[in-house]
């Protein structure tokens, strides 16, 4: 192993004269190469959070109902909410979140269907969607 420094002596060069070396330069090349490759997954990430799906409910319980507390329960069953015909995605999602009503809903149902959302656990059918939605973005 060599003891060159990160710096070499040259008397024509600025800052007194160092200028960096050939292995300092081959890490600041690295170390910028590292930055330009993670800001494409960072946005790729983030483009497919706002695009995955959440179906209300999970497909294993298709045929109940959405109470007002995001509860499933029996169909008919008096303040419950018929499910959407479709599942929605994480943008509609994270928006009804932040106030917003859910597409194809009016705002009572919407706030049952993020209710129900907000339950969701591991293992659920939508889940790895909106806890994606819940990770800050740099």
């Amino acid at each position: 192993m060599s003891d060159e420094s990160d710096y070499s002596q040259d008397d024509g060069a600025p800052f007194g004269g160092a200028t960096p070396s050939r292995r300092h330069l081959l890490m600041l090349g690295a170390a910028a190469s590292t930055v330009v490759t993670i800001r494409p997954a960072l946005a790729q990430t983030a483009g497919s959070v706002m695009n995955c799906q959440i179906p209300v409910p999970d497909p294993r319980k298709a045929g109940n109902y959405i109470a007002a507390d995001g509860q499933l329960v029996s169909p008919g069953t008096p303040g419950a909410f018929a499910p959407p015909r479709r599942a929605f995605t994480g943008e509609e999602v994270k928006t009804a979140l932040r106030g917003g009503t859910l597409p194809g809903t009016d705002p009572v149902s919407s706030r049952a269907y993020t209710n129900y959302i907000r339950r969701l656990q591991s293992g659920m059918s939508g889940f790895t969607c909106y806890a994606s939605l819940q990770m800050p973005r740099g």
